[in-house]
């Protein structure tokens, strides 16, 4: 009786000292989530002179996409797509399959393709703010990223032709080239308001 009370007050006092170390483990703020919240939103009120905080655009969510056309003859291959895209995002990738069959490819209707992941709020800031300072100036002779990719409802796609511009890769395990597409979701009414967006972040738009 005695041990079931102690391990009562031991449950207690466990379960009163766990907010705080959840509060003290607690994630800092992404530096570029705090920079949006202080000086991009702002700035993009001046701009389109809007009265309301809630119609600024900001960033909704990040997919990064690896299409792997060898999959359809050899499944194995995907494999390393998957372990490395999820070294690029920090976030365990989906696998995507076919929509439909295309005989032309060899392709059949619920085969795995390629892999894909979705990044939202911290990991999402964190993966754009690597984007752009740390990934694209690695690009060979990068002159800045087109202005003309957007989809006429906010949101831009960019192609990356290798994953060897990430740092988290390592070269001497590549196997092969793959090359990804990231889609830049925005809460953006117009391209140009997106591309205002993308610029205060810091996408180095070409000139």
């Amino acid at each position: 009786m005695a041990k079931d009370k102690k391990d009562k007050k031991a449950e207690k006092q466990e379960e009163q000292r766990a907010p705080e170390v959840a509060r003290h483990s607690a994630k800092e703020t992404p530096r570029l989530k705090a920079r949006f919240h202080k000086e991009v939103a702002p700035a993009l009120m001046k701009e389109f002179e809007l009265k309301n905080p809630m119609a600024v655009p900001h960033l909704h969510k990040i997919v990064v996409n690896m299409g792997v056309g060898e999959a359809t003859q050899n499944a194995k291959v995907l494999d390393p797509a998957v372990h490395e895209l999820g070294q690029i995002t920090g976030q365990k990738p989906v696998i995507t399959r076919a929509k439909k069959s295309i005989a032309a490819f060899k392709v059949r209707e619920g085969q795995s393709i390629g892999a894909m992941v979705t990044l939202r709020g911290d990991r999402m800031y964190e993966f754009f703010d690597r984007l752009v300072n740390v990934v694209l100036p690695r690009v060979r002779d990068f002159r800045g990223v087109s202005t003309k990719s957007f989809d006429g409802r906010g949101n831009y796609t960019l192609g990356l032709h290798d994953q060897l511009i990430f740092p988290e890769i390592d070269y001497a395990k590549v196997d092969k080239l793959k090359g990804m597409n990231v889609t830049i979701v925005t809460t953006a009414g117009s391209d140009d308001q997106a591309r205002a967006l993308l610029k205060h972040l810091g996408m180095p738009f070409r000139a």
